[in-house]
């Protein structure tokens, strides 16, 4: 048994395509095949059902891979041991961002990371929260910029700063005329949000309907933010955007933005992280780094 198979295991079973574990890892699918092959012989059990499309692990397969994912974290955290004992903040970072966070932040803060910790390789990814936890949970990433308190069990998040929540409204909309804008004012059917699967649509519906039913007409939703201001700019409609989104409104559309009457709600930006995880130095450089970022 090698760490080299374990990895291609980890592979197979993370991509779901032996096609596709062999480009992740750079090598040949023969190869790959070969030394799984091996870890199974070795084993006497087989770990994964390649009758299925995608491939998926046995039921030793998983027993095996929850092992595995352990094993590799721990080796890995060897070289992030001694780099911390050197003194040094080095090694690949995994890091997951949702939509609505990674068009307003990244370019805040990504320059000062690469520029103060080049011994640090990025790697970035635009996912949605479920997919994020997923991916946490099977290693596949280190960390993620999420909307605090939606990971759930498992996972830990450290929260940064508050994102509060503003009204983007058509001047085609009633409330345009206001400077100020209570939630119990809102007519459900001039909203418009985010599609299934964005954590922000969920906090919106939380925010807008805690108190009245959605209307079976509910009239359109979107993966994207800037869609959502685009479709308020042409109809009579509003949405709800985050505070980081403002900065990208151009000056002529900035009438548009209405806060929120008092007491209505924000989101907390944090970074998450699996509650065994390791790279701490590369994680608290990345808290940091952010947080000096958005306070100047």
């Amino acid at each position: 048994m090698t760490i080299i198979q374990l990895e291609y295991l980890l592979a197979v079973a993370n991509c779901g395509s032996f096609s596709q574990a062999a480009e992740h890892c750079f090598v040949t699918q023969p190869s790959l095949s070969m030394q799984v092959k091996a870890l199974e012989e070795e084993l006497g059990v087989v770990l994964l059902d390649r009758t299925k499309k995608p491939v998926v692990p046995t039921e030793a397969g998983e027993v095996v891979l929850e092992q595995v994912r352990e094993t590799l974290r721990s080796f890995n955290y060897i070289r992030e041991a001694v780099h911390e004992l050197k003194g040094e903040t080095a090694g690949k970072l995994r890091l997951g961002v949702i939509p609505t966070i990674a068009p307003y932040l990244m370019h805040r803060f990504m320059p000062t990371f690469i520029k103060e910790f080049p011994k640090v390789e990025l790697e970035i990814s635009e996912m949605k929260t479920a997919d994020i936890v997923e991916a946490l949970k099977k290693d596949r990433l280190d960390a993620a910029l999420v909307a605090g308190g939606t990971c759930g069990e498992g996972i830990q998040e450290y929260d940064l700063f508050n994102d509060r929540f503003f009204v983007y409204v058509s001047p085609e909309n009633p409330l345009y005329e206001r400077s100020n804008i209570r939630i119990e004012d809102i007519d459900i059917k001039d909203l418009v949000i985010l599609s299934a699967g964005n954590c922000m649509r969920d906090q919106i519906i939380e925010l807008c309907l805690a108190k009245r039913q959605m209307p079976s007409h509910f009239s359109f939703e979107s993966g994207s933010l800037e869609t959502l201001m685009r479709i308020v700019d042409c109809t009579q409609s509003l949405t709800i955007i985050p505070e980081m989104a403002i900065d990208f409104i151009p000056e002529n559309r900035r009438d548009r933005v209405k806060q929120l009457a008092k007491g209505a709600t924000s989101r907390k930006i944090s970074v998450a992280v699996r509650r065994t995880y390791v790279k701490g130095s590369i994680i608290k450089a990345l808290n940091e780094t952010i947080l000096k970022c958005v306070s100047t």
